[in-house]
């Protein structure tokens, strides 16, 4: 094992234990929860022991910085320390342990920043504890209104505003604009690397995606005394949207996932009132995208006729396509000799790129499984992607 692969492994143990959960192998890391403020914690102790120090927008994303926090033409790196509910360890916490690890790196080597470089930590990118993914980046950029970030509430009532000690302050274009490029190292979130046999690959666009809610309302009654033909289930109708959301998907090559639910009043002998289903859709163009969501809502009105059920449907977040910086990209690709990959999966970056020249680096993920106890990447491949990103931002910061 090389000499950086142990460093990154005795970084990357200081964060391993904190969240797992002990029966599944996976992560809860929900944004602003004791797990993640211990991770905050521990990034603004990596950032003082670097002399780095650290900043806040007032939206709860955080950023150390290696060279003056108030100078110019800033390179911008790093990611987020939030997952999804038993998730894997990587999809986040990687890009930031990377960054660290990359600065070390430059300042062994002798190189010094003629512009500054920051390592950012974003808050609630998954969207799993506020349900509105890339909050801190959409905040930070402008991209969600002040009022409805703040008054975003959690299972538990909590609202983002009370979770993050004040009413987030939205906006920062004078911060933004202190940055000339942001580069963003994640885990891959599928197989292609291990396909193509390389530890690294440059992104070069998002596809279009959002979150959609599926309120089915219906008439609970006793699951023992009312007659089949007197039923008006919401649990039939979602369960025919579930099925209508897959076929559609595959019809046209796109994905669709309802992997959150909620009932009412979630009793075993009582039929549902209502029933709460959260589509995640995805495909390669906005036509496409927006042909099979409407396509599930018209089936699952359809149906919603035929049960006796009422239904309502509320877009809650779309992002559009993203195109990386192709400029970028392909300078970067050719500085690593790596191949170019799009990526299905939502990102800060992507939120960013509407703003400055964005790109990002992917680390081989040999299960090519997220979201996920069992995504994984190697120490080999995390010290390859912690090289490549030392000499990104060696091109793009020192030179």
């Amino acid at each position: 094992m090389s000499e950086l692969a142990v460093r990154f492994r005795r970084l990357w143990d200081e964060i391993a234990p904190v969240g797992r959960d002990a029966a599944s192998g996976g992560y809860l890391r929900y944004a602003l929860t004791e797990p993640e403020l211990r991770l905050r914690e521990w990034f603004r102790d990596q950032a003082d022991r670097r002399g780095m120090p650290v900043t806040g927008d007032g939206n709860g994303n955080l950023f150390a910085w290696w060279g003056d926090p108030a100078g110019g033409d800033a390179v911008l790196t790093g990611s987020h320390f939030d997952s999804v509910p038993h998730g894997g360890a990587y999809d986040g916490p990687l890009g930031i342990v990377s960054a660290f690890l990359a600065v070390d790196e430059l300042r062994a080597a002798g190189a010094a920043p003629v512009r500054p470089v920051a390592v950012a930590a974003f808050v609630e990118e998954e969207g799993a504890r506020f349900g509105v993914p890339c909050l801190g980046s959409r905040l930070l950029t402008d991209q969600i209104a002040v009022d409805r970030a703040a008054g975003l509430r959690d299972a538990a009532g909590v609202s983002f505003a009370e979770a993050l000690g004040e009413r987030p302050a939205g906006g920062d274009l004078g911060l933004l604009g202190r940055f000339t490029a942001f580069v963003e190292l994640h885990v891959e979130q599928g197989r292609a690397l291990v396909d193509a046999d390389a530890p690294v690959a440059v992104a070069s666009a998002i596809w279009p995606h959002g979150r959609w809610r599926f309120d089915f309302h219906g008439e609970g009654n006793h699951a023992g005394t009312t007659r089949m033909a007197d039923r008006r289930d919401p649990m039939l109708t979602y369960a025919f949207t579930v099925l209508a959301a897959n076929k559609e998907a595959r019809l046209r090559d796109a994905h669709a996932t309802i992997g959150r639910v909620a009932v009412a009043p979630n009793a075993t002998n009582a039929i549902p009132s209502t029933v709460t289903g959260w589509l995640d859709a995805r495909a390669a163009e906005p036509e496409t995208l927006r042909g099979l969501v409407e396509a599930v809502r018209a089936k699952a009105a359809d149906r919603a006729r035929r049960d006796g059920t009422v239904l309502t449907c509320t877009e809650e977040s779309a992002t559009p396509p993203v195109a990386f910086d192709t400029g970028l990209a392909e300078r970067l690709a050719g500085l690593l000799d790596a191949p170019v990959l799009p990526t299905g999966a939502g990102h800060d970056a992507g939120v960013l790129a509407a703003h400055l020249p964005t790109a990002m680096l992917f680390v081989r993920n040999p299960s090519g499984v997220s979201h996920s106890p069992a995504e994984s990447a190697t120490d080999a491949d995390c010290a390859a992607g912690v090289r490549a990103l030392a000499r990104v931002l060696e091109e793009l910061a020192c030179r």
